[in-house]
């Protein structure tokens, strides 16, 4: 595991060198919040993360339900049965194995490992602009129909799942970097997640942390390039449709 911190924030990455996954400890004064849960033997290395830094975990924030965010979520749940789990109202759904489509959704087919036996359920099911400690919930859908991100408030650190990935150069969800292709490849709608982008864009992050990838400080010019890259790639398809 590999133990990165920025200001309020610290990255915890499994596999770095073959298939990294990330997730996220976000230090309160009293507390830590983790954004994700990685992989299912990633308990004893996040444990022992909150050991080292010297705060309790107190809540499990999902930015969704694939299985390489939930992974060690059981696991996490039994060691600290009183942390309260956090997901979208949509997402929730993606727990239980539900990949089943609201009538006002794109009837694109919702892609990646959607857990099958996952145990443990959402005690606080979040919205758009839900507040969390310093945190705040950002409904960033496109990977999956509930894709969240979370915003820290103090620094504009943002935490975005798969809504970017950094590695193999920054890329919006569901466009393809060759060098790393999964996200993409399990990323549900392009056109939504486009979208998100943008959205994130809005809040002018000081920090970006994704699922897959370094962290990037002052990322905007990053950002920027990669909704240019993903807005090129969207009109190139719809053109071919035409």
């Amino acid at each position: 595991m590999r133990f990165v911190r920025k200001n309020t924030v610290y990255q915890l990455t499994f596999l770095p060198r073959f298939f990294p996954v990330n997730c996220y400890l976000i230090e309160e004064d009293e507390e830590l919040t983790l954004i994700d849960a990685a992989l299912p033997y990633s308990a004893k290395g996040i444990l022992k993360a909150a050991e080292d830094i010297g705060k309790p975990i107190t809540r499990i924030l999902l930015t969704h339900a694939h299985e390489d965010h939930v992974g060690a979520l059981d696991a996490l749940k039994q060691n600290l049965p009183n942390v309260s789990v956090y997901v979208s109202e949509r997402d929730n759904r993606l727990m239980s194995g539900d990949r089943s489509l609201d009538p006002n959704e794109p009837s694109t087919p919702i892609r990646g490992g959607v857990p099958k036996k996952l145990q443990t359920r959402a005690d606080v099911l979040l919205k758009d602009g839900d507040r969390i400690g310093s945190l705040i919930a950002i409904a960033t859908p496109g990977h999956t129909p509930g894709s969240m991100s979370f915003l820290d408030t103090r620094n504009n650190a943002c935490i975005v799942g798969d809504a970017f990935q950094t590695i193999g150069g920054i890329a919006v969800s569901g466009h393809l970097q060759p060098l790393f292709p999964f996200p993409a490849m399990a990323t549900w709608n392009k056109e939504v997640a486009l979208k998100s982008a943008y959205k994130i864009r809005e809040y002018r992050p000081s920090l970006l942390g994704a699922g897959h990838g370094n962290m990037l400080e002052q990322p905007g010019t990053a950002i920027d390039r990669a909704i240019a890259k993903a807005e090129r790639n969207f009109k190139s398809i719809q053109a071919r449709k035409e």
